[in-house]
């Protein structure tokens, strides 16, 4: 079965500048990324060189200050570069979204000196980071968090266990928010954690169903000791910038949904138009074509979504109620593209030998990650009716 070749998405980019990087980083995608994705997914492998390639190309650090290393680059662009990552291999997209996560806190909160002192080894100078909010006990419930930060005389010593950590035990520095006050979410701050800091370990990577060549891992801290100058932003303004974070990193998770999708469905018209039965190529037959217009629509509106959210974002206005339906549409977007375009190639699209079984199980855990997509109702709806009553 030949590919039939996919024209690039059309793009509403607000500068010379964004296009060029746009096609930089499909240039990037296409000769680095997407050939190796299928075999090293298969594998579990992480592919630790592209990340070097991305941090040598200043594409880890595009929404942040020049001054530190990142590219200045608007929410509106950034996304969109994400999408075409993950379209290419989600490992890649997601770990680049996650990366800028957990870079935010410093990035937005870090006083001047530390911003001097990290930043640009962070955004630019190949280290990657991880987010470290779950806990075994403590998912959806983020604030009920019970790792423990403990002040020795000019230190902090950190003890306690991390969950669902994207690049657990391969990051270079953590973000970790631990409790160092009352139960709740004000008494919970943010530390910046070194990947070599004694005490800091890493279990055996979590068995997924899909996105194998990226590690989840619990991260354990035994007595984790940092200086005061690690700690991100007042004592007990920890929970906030966690949720700050989040809302920035529900449209990154949402652009990457998209990207899946958008493959999914390339694949599925590739195939389509290929595939023949009853003597014609199947594309021709209403109930496929239906199918496929059904697809196409459902991601030009999630894009149109996250944009729209990004560009809110871009104006300083608040965007934390788009983006949570910009991740809840998209990524629902997402699974029902991705189980469709394994319908169109019936029973290749179960087999490994196209991506499409892949593009499926990928997509699931975006309806996960970063906020179940219950939660995304849940804040959705607190924007529009208030808090519940209980």
């Amino acid at each position: 079965m030949s590919d039939r070749e996919t024209q690039p998405v059309e793009r509403q980019l607000p500068t010379d500048e964004a296009r060029d990087l746009l096609a930089l980083v499909r240039d990037i995608a296409q000769r680095e990324i997407a050939p190796k994705a299928a075999e090293e997914e298969d594998a579990g492998r992480f592919p630790r060189e592209v990340f070097t390639l991305l941090s040598e190309a200043g594409l880890l650090g595009l929404p942040y200050d020049p001054e530190h290393g990142g590219g200045e680059q608007p929410y509106e662009v950034y996304l969109q570069v994400l999408e075409e990552l993950a379209a290419a291999r989600l490992t890649v997209g997601l770990g680049v979204s996650v990366h800028t996560l957990a870079s935010y806190a410093l990035a937005t909160h870090g006083t001047k000196q530390q911003q001097v002192e990290h930043l640009p080894a962070m955004l630019g100078g190949g280290l990657l980071g991880a987010y470290c909010l779950s806990e075994p006990s403590s998912g959806s419930d983020a604030a009920s968090l019970r790792t423990r930060a403990v002040r020795d005389g000019d230190d902090w010593v950190l003890s306690g266990t991390k969950a669902w950590i994207t690049h657990g035990g391969i990051a270079d520095f953590y973000t970790v928010m631990a409790r160092t006050g009352a139960d709740g979410p004000r008494g919970i701050t943010a530390f910046l954690v070194p990947g070599d800091a004694e005490g800091l370990s890493a279990a055996v990577p979590e068995k997924k169903m899909g996105l194998k060549g990226s590690p989840t891992a619990q991260v354990h801290l035994d007595g984790v000791r940092v200086p005061d100058e690690r700690r991100i932003g007042e004592e007990g303004q920890g929970f906030g910038i966690a949720l700050s974070a989040l809302d920035s990193g529900r449209l990154g998770i949402a652009a990457c949904a998209i990207g899946v999708a958008q493959a999914a469905l390339d694949q599925a018209v590739s195939y389509a138009t290929e595939r023949r039965q009853f003597g014609h190529p199947i594309a021709d037959f209403q109930g496929l074509r239906f199918l496929l217009a059904d697809m196409a629509t459902q991601i030009e509106a999630g894009r149109a979504l996250y944009l729209a959210a990004a560009r809110l974002k871009d104006a300083g206005r608040p965007f934390a109620k788009q983006a949570a339906m910009a991740k809840l549409h998209c990524t629902d977007t997402a699974m029902r593209v991705t189980v469709d375009a394994v319908q169109v190639l019936g029973g290749y699209g179960y087999t490994a030998d196209f991506p499409a079984e892949r593009y499926m199980r990928e997509a699931k855990v975006l309806q996960i990650v970063e906020g179940t997509n219950q939660i995304q109702r849940m804040v959705i709806a607190r924007h529009l009716a208030g808090p519940e009553s209980r």
